[in-house]
């Protein structure tokens, strides 16, 4: 079955002067010649994005869009009619929201978070800005320590609304956050705390060890670009760290310690320094 607002990977059937139909053995679909790669041949399988264009037609693209169905994209609005809004989602096409699904009227040029779903009327794919009607914590899929991928959605008094996997509702608070973020960033994080009302806090990055791990390899890094000597240590000032290191003093602390622990660099009263065998 071809699946409208998604990626399919599908078999080269019939090539025409005007395209390409492709098949997944019980449903064809045209691929326009302009998306039609170079040398291309009957059987091959390609691998594109499936939806309707601007005249309702089941059709396929090679261009990738910024989101497809079930993802949560911040997207810029285009145009703005008494039906709706149009976001421009990288396609031919803009992305329609109708106006049942804005929270407040969308106006050209502005961005808005928005979940991409298929219309149940239509068939079609489109987007919604009432995205808490998507997000649950009664049946949590995740545990603490799991990665994830973060969404911010709002910001709070004490942090950042985030979405865990488009499909829960945490909070990233302000002590976790190293660097400047807006509404509808994406990036990696953890779960930090499963609390027993199933609200969830989440920090940035990778845990434990991996952390470790991961930033260990920046600090031997960045020592040996620098002549194998740092000067910042465990008084240095937290801005300064992040600024340098693009990690929390509390991460440069613990990171250093295991770095120190496996001989790789010393201590020393201006900084850190590469230990003999690591020069």
């Amino acid at each position: 079955m071809i699946n409208i607002g998604e990626y399919n990977q599908l078999q080269v059937k019939r090539m025409f002067d005007f395209g390409a139909y492709l098949s997944d053995g019980k449903e064809d679909v045209l691929l326009p010649k302009r998306f039609v790669p170079e040398n291309v041949k009957v059987d091959d399988i390609l691998t594109v994005f499936v939806y309707h264009d601007s005249e309702n037609r089941v059709i396929a693209t090679t261009q990738k869009p910024k989101g497809v169905v079930g993802d949560i994209v911040l997207l810029r609005a285009v145009a703005s009619t008494p039906q709706g809004a149009f976001l421009d989602w990288g396609l031919m096409k803009d992305l329609f929201v109708p106006k049942s699904k804005q929270k407040s009227r969308m106006l050209p040029g502005a961005d808005y978070l928005v979940k991409i779903y298929i219309d149940e009327q239509t068939g079609r794919a489109a987007a919604t800005e009432k995205i808490d009607f998507f997000l649950s914590n009664d049946d949590l899929t995740v545990k603490e320590m799991d990665e994830v991928e973060l969404t911010v959605y709002r910001r709070t008094e004490i942090g950042y609304a985030v979405i865990i996997n488009n499909k829960h509702i945490g909070l990233l608070h302000f002590n976790e956050v190293y660097r400047d973020i807006a509404i509808g960033d994406k990036f990696k994080g953890f779960i930090k705390q499963i609390r027993e009302d199933n609200k969830i806090d989440v920090a940035a990055g990778t845990s434990g060890y991996k952390r470790v791990e991961d930033e260990g390899a920046k600090i031997m890094r960045l020592l040996n670009e620098n002549n194998g000597f740092l000067p910042y240590h465990d008084k240095s000032p937290a801005d300064d760290i992040y600024s340098f290191f693009g990690m929390s003093k509390k991460t440069f602390k613990m990171t250093t310690g295991n770095l120190y622990k496996q001989h790789k660099i010393a201590f020393e009263d201006n900084g850190i320094r590469l230990t003999k065998d690591e020069a």
